[in-house]
């Protein structure tokens, strides 16, 4: 009996190591290239809507380049009290999101898209995250580290980010930048044992 042949790799619309490093960490085969799409951050409005046009328009930004490859976009914002906080643009900025999130119990909101020549899916994901009552020497220490730079909401919760949280509820790849869970159901759903799942 002839071994199956391989799935084709993914393309992934994202330059974010983060990303890379779950879609390896899930044996998901994948390349990688660069959206030409670039997200504006706003701080209000329907972040759901939101995300999920920002991964649909990144993976729709390449999928000329694929072929008949799936292409893999996705967007991530965090939200609390009705504000959308995208990645911080400076350490003042960075500051200002984790006093607001400290204490708190913060969403999560992750867009996911896959485009194909023949189907196009749009789905998201969400998970609670409650950061600690943060004092000034946490906030300063933190800043140090220069983790804030490039994430949404000024943290990372896999590397000394996770020294902020206090609990969270949900997929916790999904705060790290991808939700590895909606992507494996996805894949099981669309392809069926292709990727190994389903």
């Amino acid at each position: 009996m002839a071994d199956a042949p391989p799935a084709p790799p993914l393309l992934l619309a994202s330059t974010s190591p983060q990303r890379r490093a779950i879609l390896e960490q899930l044996r998901i085969p994948f390349d990688v290239v660069s959206p030409r799409y670039h997200e504006q951050d706003v701080e209000k409005g329907d972040a759901v809507e939101l995300v999920r046009r920002h991964a649909r328009e990144k993976a729709r930004s390449v999928a000329g380049d694929a072929g008949e490859r799936p292409v893999l976009g996705v967007d991530t914002a965090v939200v609390l009290g009705g504000r959308i906080y995208g990645k911080p643009p400076d350490a003042t900025e960075a500051e200002r999101m984790l006093e607001a999130l400290s204490g708190k119990t913060h969403l999560v909101l992750s867009g996911l898209c896959l485009v194909t020549p023949g189907w196009e899916l749009v789905e998201h994901e969400a998970t609670r995250v409650t950061f600690r009552e943060l004092t000034p020497r946490d906030l300063a220490s933190y800043l140090a580290t220069g983790e804030w730079q490039g994430r949404a909401g000024g943290y990372a919760i896999q590397g000394h980010g996770a020294a902020l949280v206090h609990a969270i509820e949900g997929d916790y790849l999904n705060v790290v930048g991808l939700p590895g869970a909606l992507l494996v159901r996805l894949l099981a759903e669309r392809f069926a044992g292709l990727y190994g799942f389903g």
